[in-house]
């Protein structure tokens, strides 16, 4: 295993003559590491916490104060703690209120989101955008939305027919500005998950 540092470039990476390896930056230009099997683990998706969807579960009230009422699922969601699609008349699920924001300011948007009513794990695989969503577009067509560190909305683009574990790294590469992004349904506009930048091997 090689490790040293290098003037800075350009491209994101390049791949090592033997194809093993590539060559990565990790937001510091002149420090670079090699990743067995091509891989880099730029992003992270964040779903909803176990924690906070059982609070809400045994409080039966949203952070709004709404009562919750259970229900069996008409659509595919998905539960923002799994991050994975209901079955349509026999899941049951929880429509809440939810903002995913931290800062109290004119970008905070909170909406309606819906989890499973039974406890179930977070999405886990979280160096991939969820596989069940990405194969379905009819379903889950899908917008990607940055903010910059003040919560202040900095970008959009629609993800349309491109894959959108390619397009991620590429917005966040291209846009240093961009502290997070979200995605949210295209059509709906309601928030599926969070996306934040990883610097893990």
């Amino acid at each position: 295993m090689l490790s040293r540092k290098i003037s800075a470039v350009s491209a994101l990476y390049f791949v090592a003559k033997d194809s093993k390896y590539r060559v990565v930056t990790h937001r510091r230009p002149a420090e670079f590491c090699f990743i067995k099997n091509n891989l880099m683990q730029s992003f992270k998706i964040i779903p909803l916490s176990k924690e906070y969807a059982q609070r809400i579960r045994q409080s039966l009230r949203d952070d709004y104060g709404h009562e919750i009422t259970e229900e069996l699922a008409t659509g595919r969601g998905p539960c923002r703690v799994s991050l994975q699609p209901f079955r349509k008349g026999l899941d049951k699920r929880l429509l809440i209120s939810h903002s995913p924001f931290a800062i109290d300011n004119a970008f905070d948007q909170p909406g309606p989101v819906f989890i499973n009513a039974e406890e179930v794990e977070p999405y886990a695989d979280v160096y991939r955008f969820p596989p069940a969503l990405k194969a379905d577009k009819k379903s889950f067509p899908l917008t990607l939305i940055g903010y910059n560190t003040d919560q202040r909305m900095v970008f959009t683009q629609l993800v349309g027919d491109a894959d959108v574990d390619e397009l991620i790294p590429s917005i966040l590469e291209a846009h240093a500005g961009i502290e997070y992004l979200h995605a949210r349904n295209a059509e709906a506009g309601c928030y599926i998950c969070r996306i934040e930048r990883s610097y893990e091997l």
